[in-house]
């Protein structure tokens, strides 16, 4: 059974309407909701940044069933681990355990603000498996002392924590950072509909004798009433996405995207993101997640001018067709 969630999308919309948009998300039927955690936009005319964590704490309060998630956090840099693993443990209090930690490696665009630099990935992974240790081992509850090659941390202890701490869910590529994170991890985040992926997750995860995990996806769409104004907010918005995983982990700022993604064309755009108002056609967007082996897929409606328009008149519907044509 596929589970189909909303994506609070920080960069798109105040917190006020982000708080807004989760009760409408939840009201309309959605399993689950994520939230991106940035410090700045992709580009300046998404025109938002609030704080995640402020965020999902008043959506905590304000909804009653629905799994809440960071899509993702990076503990290594802009946060240390051990103030992840303190405000993970209070919003998993906060939501009555409905709160999953997602992790991943960072981008640039949010941890350069620190003036820590940006090492390489293979450096960027290390931190992020030496930062899961020390969250797990603060959601014990015990005193925590830790010396390790990234991270120092000098007798802390979570005193508000969870008695089964919080699940992790932690993003990964390829090989390498299955291999890495599959054993560390309760579920896995990905970004491409790859069934290799999956394959590789559970048979990792089947070696070490661990239980099956959720695997957890994302895909952009962009309804709309009229299909052509649809592709146009889509392009404006969302062509950073086009330039793939290495180009948006690396570059620093919003003027980067802006001339990494000057050459997109809107038809590029809708090449890989459905527009427009045929539910039929962004239902099956999502396909490719599925049939991948993804257990819960994340939408994003992209743009915020309709975005209370489509939680009130869409999606309803769509989640019917999605859950009719994935077999859910």
């Amino acid at each position: 059974m596929t589970r189909f969630g909303y994506t609070l999308m920080t960069e798109q919309s105040g917190p006020k309407e982000l708080v807004r948009y989760a009760v409408a998300a939840e009201r309309a039927g959605f399993d689950f909701e994520v939230s991106s955690d940035h410090y700045f936009p992709w580009l300046e005319s998404m025109g938002h940044a609030p704080y995640a964590w402020s965020v999902l704490g008043a959506v905590a309060h304000a909804t009653e069933r629905v799994d809440l998630m960071t899509y993702v956090t990076c503990p290594t840099m802009r946060y240390h681990p051990a103030v992840v693993a303190q405000k993970a443990a209070t919003l998993g209090l906060l939501s009555d355990n409905r709160f999953t930690l997602g992790l991943g490696s960072g981008e640039n665009l949010n941890e350069h603000v620190v003036g820590e630099g940006w090492p390489v990935a293979a450096v960027r992974q290390d931190m992020l498996a030496e930062a899961i240790q020390i969250i797990r081992a603060l959601h014990t509850g015990e005193l925590t002392t830790w010396v390790g090659e990234y991270f120092r941390v000098d007798s802390a202890k979570v005193w508000d924590c969870p008695d089964a701490g919080v699940p992790l869910a932690i993003a990964v590529s390829g090989v390498r950072s299955i291999a890495e994170f599959a054993p560390l991890a309760d579920h896995m985040v990905g970004i491409e509909p790859d069934p290799e992926l999956i394959r590789g997750w559970d048979q990792t995860r089947g070696d070490e004798g661990l239980p099956d995990s959720r695997k957890i996806g994302q895909i952009p769409i962009c309804w709309g009433p009229d299909k052509d104004a649809a592709i146009a907010r889509a392009h404006e918005l969302f062509r950073w996405s086009v330039g793939g995983w290495a180009v948006n982990a690396d570059l620093p700022t919003p003027a980067g995207f802006e001339g990494a993604s000057q050459f997109v064309r809107p038809e590029d755009v809708a090449a890989s993101i459905a527009c427009g108002p045929d539910l039929d056609e962004l239902a099956e967007s999502a396909r490719p997640f599925w049939e991948a082996g993804y257990t819960d897929i994340a939408l994003v409606q992209v743009g915020d001018e309709n975005q209370q328009e489509f939680l009130d008149k869409v999606a309803e519907p769509l989640l019917d067709k999605l859950r009719t044509a994935s077999g859910s």
